[in-house]
């Protein structure tokens, strides 16, 4: 890859590359129909934010109806605390009848918080059936590493990690001002190499798939109705230096080692269907839209109740008129309750507040949300 790249060749490229890419790179653009699946259904989920952006001592538990809220209060142990920081990494349990499963659903910025807050919270990894990566942007595997590093030997010998597709192994990069370098703009990339080497089984998740019975991914999000992908990061469709994706799965042979606006081919949802509540939906970003993601769900399982939808929404950076137009149908949604997580953003939880106070529940680093009780 070259090093240096003039900024006008850079953006030019960028933008024609962008409408190659959106119409041929997409693995679900060509599909006749959506797939489908068996959504199984489990008697009840806990869901436990070990890292988030805030760690709010003064949120209170609180019981709703089909929910369980708990929260971490000032921490009683003098010398440890939870910390947060800008990334996202979730803790879930789900019971069907006498089986537990656990996962640990993306992995923070670093792991020094990661693996600190797991302590706190006396999660113990030893006991994860799997683990999942919704997207590959850092503040979601800046913690993967270490964690394995600390923690790989103790876990089970078996242990698989989920991805939406190929899309989470491509090098990406912040956007890069005028006068950078593209190794200035670098934002990091998941190696195999290095999952190899740490014994993790792989799935790759394009389409549907349902682990263990207990819960399921969404594959490709499709985009459609008003939702749209908000300016961030560019990604690299090739391989150099040892990593990177395979470009075939994406692109002609033309946009091999190319530099293009990030289309979040490879992010997915995790979710879960609970019995007698309906969709349990969680975005970690949801880049590719809340809403797309909602119907997608509805249109895989055929279930239509969604019960929660919880994450990331990166509502952050939406301008306050696209931002009230999302609000506006996510209020016509039939679900239970709401809960922005990491980059949903301050003005999408004070929009909120305002069209669903009763469905909106506030997340913090500790806090642990349980349904089907």
């Amino acid at each position: 890859m070259k090093k240096k790249m003039d900024r006008r060749t850079f953006i030019q490229g960028s933008a024609a590359l962008a409408a190659v890419a959106t119409a041929a790179l997409g693995p679900a653009a060509a599909r006749a129909q959506v797939p489908r699946i068996t959504a199984p259904a489990v008697d009840k989920l806990s869901i436990r934010v070990v890292t988030d952006s805030v760690y709010d001592v003064f949120l209170k538990d609180e019981q709703r109806p089909g929910l369980k809220v708990e929260r971490k209060g000032l921490p009683l142990r003098n010398a440890t605390s939870l910390h947060g920081e800008w990334g996202l990494a979730l803790y879930l349990e789900a019971v069907n009848g006498q089986e537990q499963r656990n996962y640990l659903l993306d992995f923070g910025w670093t792991p020094d918080v990661l693996v600190n807050n797991l302590e706190f919270l006396e999660i113990d990894p030893t006991k994860f059936h799997g683990l999942i990566l919704s997207h590959a942007h850092h503040d979601h595997f800046g913690g993967l590493s270490g964690f394995l590093k600390k923690y790989r030997d103790a876990m089970p010998s078996d242990l698989p990690l989920y991805t939406g597709g190929e899309d989470a192994f491509c090098y990406r990069y912040w956007k890069v001002p005028s006068g950078f370098s593209m190794t200035a703009g670098f934002a990091g990339v998941v190696d195999r190499r290095e999952l190899a080497a740490a014994r993790i089984r792989t799935v790759l998740a394009a389409d549907p798939i349902v682990i263990d019975n207990h819960a399921f991914t969404t594959g490709v999000v499709p985009l459609g109705g008003i939702e749209q992908i908000l300016p961030g990061t560019f990604e690299e469709y090739g391989a150099h230096d040892g990593a990177g994706c395979d470009a075939s799965h994406f692109a002609p042979a033309e946009l091999l080692g190319q530099i293009v606006p990030d289309q979040h081919w490879g992010e997915h949802a995790t979710c879960f269907n609970v019995k007698d509540k309906g969709l349990v939906i969680l975005t970690s970003c949801g880049h590719r839209g809340i809403l797309n993601n909602i119907r997608h769900v509805q249109a895989i399982t055929g279930i239509q109740k969604v019960h929660v939808l919880a994450g990331g929404f990166h509502l952050g950076p939406a301008p306050a008129p696209y931002l009230a137009r999302v609000v506006d149908e996510l209020a016509k949604v039939d679900l239970d309750y709401l809960i922005p997580m990491h980059c949903s953003g301050a003005n999408f939880v004070a929009e909120a507040a305002k069209r669903m106070p009763k469905k909106l529940i506030l997340s913090s680093a500790g806090s642990r949300f349980t349904f089907g009780v």
